[in-house]
């Protein structure tokens, strides 16, 4: 815990030399993505091997739904709640402590023997993660040395490359057996490890961030319209919706979609999904970088609206189309994210973990709820029917253009 001395003393600390510190960030952002990867490669595990589960267990695919929404409910819940908790009160080892939490779940999962235990190891799993993204998307803020939007996307892409990698772990339980899954605790140990050094430096620089975070909240303050701000959010968080229902659709159901319409194996599956994965974790690191550089209205633009015309298509194609179709999907999809979160940021100068905390919470909860309904649906008419109405979802990304110009709002009440 950080005294009212050290926070009272703050601006008198010596900033390191610009080498010293370049290097510092960058190690530390690196390893925010190691972490990142890990974590999310576990994460991945649960859908990665839904088919196996669904034959096993003989599930419905509305149960398939109800997994994925036990694990994105505490993941989602418990986001903004920590987001908010930790902007008052910073814990820089939580990180680590989440992160056993997750080891837990995938040692109850591995001992799974009925329906009820994979819901609550999925609760488990997703518990640790709501621990994780808050606090880690606050360190990335911290070790970006300005750049938010390429930190962001560093980070977050290290997430994405897990999520993609998730499957062909599916592939090691698929020949393994169920058991297997213990195996993949030595992701969640290394994870540890990772976030306990990554905490120490948290703990020694947290001082100062703290303030320098009042510093540019006091500066910031009242540029932007508090009413600007909040209808802002919410067409932020509707073009979350938009995005992150979709992206479920894919991440949920695509194996099953591959199975279903073109007869393909489920290894063939497993192998195609990592392909789509793999191109949302390549397309990650662009949006923030791009967003730095040219404004991130004009990447949210481009990463939800720039999908429709591909997600149309996909329903009426056939399997070389379909999976050529996927990769551009994931690849443009992926870019909004990190432009969306540092966005809101930008508008909550000062609130990186609640901001972080609520943007992760409602994408993890969004996915959830579709997730359990996209699998009623599914069982009601068919796969291929959730993937022809879902495919409208991008349009959404029209009411991007209500949202400010950033720059120019500022600027505007400075002349003012």
């Amino acid at each position: 815990m950080v005294t009212k001395h050290a926070m009272e003393s703050a601006e008198a600390v010596v900033p390191a030399s610009p080498n010293v510190a370049e290097q510092t960030v960058l190690k530390v952002l690196l390893a925010m993505s190691f972490s990142h990867l890990l974590n999310d490669t576990i994460q991945s595990l649960l859908p990665a091997i839904f088919p196996v589960l669904k034959e096993n267990y003989h599930l419905s695919f509305a149960q398939v739904g109800m997994i994925t929404l036990a694990f994105q409910v505490t993941a989602s819940l418990l986001q903004p709640v920590v987001g908010f908790y930790t902007d008052r009160r910073p814990k820089p080892y939580s990180l680590a402590v989440g992160m056993g939490i997750t080891l837990m779940g995938l040692v109850f999962l591995s001992r799974a023997t009925n329906y009820h235990m994979i819901l609550a190891a999925a609760a488990l799993v997703g518990m640790g993660s709501s621990i994780f993204h808050p606090e880690a998307s606050r360190i990335a803020h911290m070790a970006s040395g300005g750049q938010h939007g390429f930190a962001q996307s560093l980070f977050q892409v290290g997430g994405n490359l897990g999520s993609s990698l998730g499957p062909l772990a599916g592939l090691i339980i698929v020949a393994n057996g169920q058991g297997s899954i213990l195996w993949f605790t030595a992701i969640a140990a290394l994870g540890i490890l990772v976030l306990y050094r990554v905490g120490g430096w948290y703990q020694r620089n947290l001082a100062h961030h703290i303030a320098r975070s009042r510093a540019r909240k006091a500066a910031a303050d009242r540029q932007i319209p508090r009413k600007t701000v909040i209808y802002s959010i919410a067409i932020l968080l509707i073009l979350i919706f938009s995005k992150y229902v979709y992206l479920v659709s894919l991440t949920n159901y695509y194996t099953f979609y591959l199975i279903h319409k073109f007869h393909v194996s489920v290894q063939q599956s497993q192998v195609f999904l990592f392909i789509f994965l793999f191109s949302v974790a390549f397309g990650t690191f662009f949006g923030g970088p791009l967003g730095d550089r040219f404004g991130r209205k004009y990447v949210i633009w481009f990463s939800i609206l720039g999908v429709a015309p591909f997600s149309l298509i996909l329903p009426h194609v056939g399997l070389a189309a379909t999976v050529i179709l996927s990769v551009f999907i994931g690849g443009i999809l992926s870019s909004a994210f990190s432009a969306i979160l540092v966005f809101a940021q930008e508008l909550l100068p000062g609130k990186v973990g609640l901001v972080a905390g609520l943007f992760f919470g409602f994408a993890f909860g969004i996915s959830g709820v579709a997730a359990a309904g996209l699998g009623k649906l599914a069982d009601l008419t068919s796969i291929e029917h959730v993937f022809f109405v879902c495919g409208f979802l991008p349009l959404i990304g029209l009411l991007t253009g209500f949202l400010p110009n950033l720059g120019s709002e500022r600027r505007r009440k400075k002349a003012a």
